[in-house]
């Protein structure tokens, strides 16, 4: 990042993004705060204009992360009607497509260690991303007919661990590597199967 951005008053964004490549390339517990001001072309007194230390950097990246990632679920759902299944589907794809190409903000906003409760906005940014899987989980559950169910928060949460499950499997040289079933196709197959047991699709 070039020292020019912070000239422009692009400061915290800079850090944001440089904290993002050094979490790439260390980790989320592997690099200081003078790293993220050199990666971001700026003194190593900078940072502290914007932020109290490197947690709350960390804490801005993984907000930033949770936003994008509500957008891409939601466009994922949208584009993926007309049917809910589908839409729900494409929610699964879409997730593994952000863990993959983002993974920076990815790591910051699960593998980081950051309280997610103790900042207002990183805690709304992450209820966002949930609700778009309440609310596919909702529409899912209003086109079945007869059974009992979970709430649709829990069915939800059910599938955004199956998710985050599947890009550990797969994620960084991990076992899954070596599986013929692509994480596409692990997830989705995961999934219908889960649906197929609450009843809410057919067999």
């Amino acid at each position: 990042m070039a020292r020019s951005s912070y000239h422009h008053g692009n400061l915290r964004q800079a850090l944001v993004e440089a904290t993002v490549q050094l979490i790439e390339e260390k980790g989320p517990q592997a690099f200081t705060l003078a790293e993220a001001a050199r990666q971001a072309g700026v003194s190593a007194a900078a940072p502290y204009r914007h932020f109290a230390g490197r947690d709350e950097l960390l804490e801005e990246v993984a907000r930033q992360g949770f936003e994008e990632f509500a957008d891409r679920l939601e466009a994922a759902f949208a584009d993926g009607r007309p049917t809910a299944l589908t839409a729900f589907l494409h929610m699964g794809k879409a997730y593994l497509a952000f863990a993959a190409e983002r993974r920076g903000s990815y790591i910051a906003m699960f593998e980081s260690g950051i309280s997610i409760t103790g900042n207002s906005g990183l805690t709304q940014a992450a209820d966002r991303a949930r609700g778009v899987l309440v609310r596919g989980a909702e529409e899912l559950f209003r086109n079945a007919t007869g059974g009992q169910r979970p709430p649709a928060w829990m069915v939800a949460d059910h599938i955004w661990a199956m998710s985050h499950g599947v890009v550990e499997l797969f994620s960084r040289g991990k076992p899954g590597g070596r599986s013929p079933i692509s994480p596409e196709d692990m997830l989705e197959s995961g999934a219908l199967i889960y649906l197929r047991g609450l009843g809410v699709i057919s067999a």
